[in-house]
């Protein structure tokens, strides 16, 4: 009889991860191809990307570096094109790629605003849509889009109306996709991440008020560190979570339930 942390396994199986050139894309990365998975790795930086690849090969794994806007419909059908055509198959795509905007929202530019939607929620589709006609071709595959907390609760303190709503709908799509796939043998879920330190948090853990302010909001008392992320991650992308599909995994050392 197997081991059951077999389950978790992603041995011959291809990952593709968006926002990989750098935190917590490129944790995702690792933690794929360390449970055995080909990762393709993109982004728009191609030297971060090849370095990654570069790594996740000398440990062992094929990886493909993909220099690639998620905002464009033809970039993204030629990065599933190229996925398919190095490992033959597309099984996990993990939605990673954000951007964020801090400003009140009666001043914030309604072009920032778009920016925000456009890479965070039109990406996201984008990338399911194409990622997700290979996988219904190939009768299964599951996506992991990722989400924040940000999409389940307002925060006020730190002022980002686009990022917060870009999430909530990151959600909702998440349930949507998730419905019309199910019977079609793809599943689709979210990971909501609380405060992890990443590129786009940056100022919030180089700032000493901030990070105090983190600490005492968070029940378990302090940030996450990225690699905590990745056995959500791994859950979903796996066997482990056959019979889950539409939910959102929260991991967020309980800010949401206080």
């Amino acid at each position: 009889m197997n081991s059951i942390l077999d389950m978790f396994r992603l041995d011959g199986r291809t990952a593709v991860v968006t926002g990989a050139s750098s935190g917590l894309g490129a944790t995702f990365a690792r933690g794929l191809a360390d449970a055995g998975a080909n990762v393709v790795v993109v982004a728009r930086r191609r030297e971060r990307l090849e370095g990654l690849a570069g790594e996740l090969e000398r440990d062992g794994r094929q990886a493909m570096a993909v220099p690639c806007d998620v905002t464009r419909e033809d970039q993204v059908e030629r990065l599933v094109d190229m996925t398919l055509e190095r490992f033959g198959r597309l099984d996990i795509l993990v939605n990673n790629a954000g951007i964020g905007n801090v400003a009140p929202a009666e001043e914030e530019a309604l072009d920032d605003f778009r920016r925000v939607i456009d890479v965070n929620v039109t990406a996201v589709f984008l990338c399911a849509k194409h990622a997700g006609r290979a996988m219904l071709r190939a009768g299964g595959g599951t996506i992991v889009n990722i989400a924040s907390i940000m999409g389940l609760v307002g925060v006020g303190a730190l002022p980002q109306a686009a990022y917060n709503t870009s999430k909530g709908a990151v959600i909702n799509m998440t349930r949507e996709l998730a419905a019309q796939w199910a019977k079609r043998g793809v599943r689709v879920n979210a990971v909501a991440p609380g405060w992890f330190p990443s590129e786009m948090t940056e100022g919030m853990f180089d700032n000493e008020r901030s990070i105090r302010f983190i600490e005492r909001r968070t029940p378990l008392g302090r940030a996450g560190r990225p690699e905590e992320l990745v056995g959500a991650l791994l859950l979903l992308a796996s066997d482990a979570s056959s019979f889950i599909t539409g939910q959102t995994i929260v991991v967020d050392g309980g800010w949401t339930t206080v």
